[in-house]
């Protein structure tokens, strides 16, 4: 039987077990996105170990950590978020599952992390809640 669908619909195909393009092609961006956003936490951690200049310092803030501190928490997490990545790519089962927690933790890591470079941290939350979403929607079991 031909799939010839062009639309995003739901995450199953017609055929029995098969899965929507559009449902593996988010996953696929999902695993680029979460390695992209372990590069860009790498930089970021990096960047904070090396120099304590680069980042705004912040006054009166309830989670102030020293910068250093910042960017060891950036670099660790993005060397993880870049493994996971690597492994929603390759397909792995235990991929997709860490990398909705991961995304998830590095949002908030993220959110907290916003006075210090808003930008940034701005940028990084926007790909996690894609990456969650992305890794969420794909339907090969389905909820109801």
């Amino acid at each position: 039987m031909a799939h010839t669908a062009s639309t995003p619909g739901p995450a199953r195909s017609a055929e029995p077990g098969g899965i929507n393009p559009w449902a593996a092609g988010g996953i696929t961006f999902a695993g680029v996105l979460l390695l992209v956003d372990g590069v860009l936490g790498v930089i970021k951690g990096i960047t904070g170990i090396a120099s304590d200049e680069v980042y705004r310092r912040v006054r009166n803030y309830t989670f102030k950590f020293d910068v250093s501190a910042w960017g060891w928490i950036h670099l660790v997490l993005g060397i993880v978020l870049v493994c996971v990545g690597w492994g929603i790519l390759k397909g792995a089962a235990w991929a997709r599952a860490t990398g909705v927690v991961l995304a998830a933790i590095n949002l908030i890591v993220n959110f907290i992390w916003l006075p210090y470079q808003p930008v940034w941290a701005i940028i990084s939350v926007a790909i996690d809640a894609f990456v969650i979403w992305a890794l969420c929607t794909e339907g090969s079991k389905a909820v109801i």
